[in-house]
């Protein structure tokens, strides 16, 4: 429903993006993160068909305050995990360049890590840019603007 009103466009995940002379492969980028194993249980329960049915029945009330616990235990679990010797919030290295070999080293935009920052990759020889982008808050966010030849990073307040 907010995509018809705002007029925005709901894209698959993860979305090849073509423009003249450049392609850009957006993801959400959690897909990437498998060494942090009690997000990608997370992941694939309430992706499941039956998780988001059960979920959606609930008055909007209850799925209010189920998002907001789920969120509080998210930042409680961050925390956790940041005083870990390993730290497995982030991508997977190898699957991060599996992921962009198998979109054919297309400049790789995502989110997700909370990490925001752009990283070079040599995969099998080719240079590939990695975007992350920041996380948006009620009063301000960030984009990314393509003026024919490179990105930049945008603030929006």
């Amino acid at each position: 429903e907010f995509a018809a009103r705002s007029g925005a466009r709901l894209l698959p995940d993860p979305y090849l993006l073509s423009l003249p002379a450049w392609q850009f492969i957006l993801s959400h980028g959690d897909s990437l993160c498998i060494d942090d194993t009690d997000y990608q249980a997370f992941r694939e329960q309430v992706r499941s068909p039956a998780w988001r049915t059960a979920f959606l029945q609930q008055p909007l009330a209850e799925r209010k305050a189920i998002a907001a616990s789920l969120r509080q235990q998210s930042e409680q679990a961050k925390r956790q995990k940041k005083t870990q010797a390993q730290y497995p919030m982030d991508l997977n290295p190898g699957a991060t360049d599996d992921f962009i070999r198998q979109h054919g080293y297309a400049t790789f935009i995502h989110g997700h890590t909370h990490r925001p920052a752009t990283h070079d990759h040599i995969v099998d020889g080719i240079h590939v840019e990695r975007w992350v982008m920041s996380d948006w808050h009620e009063d301000c966010g960030e984009y990314l603007c393509w003026d024919g030849h490179h990105l930049n990073r945008e603030v929006l307040r």
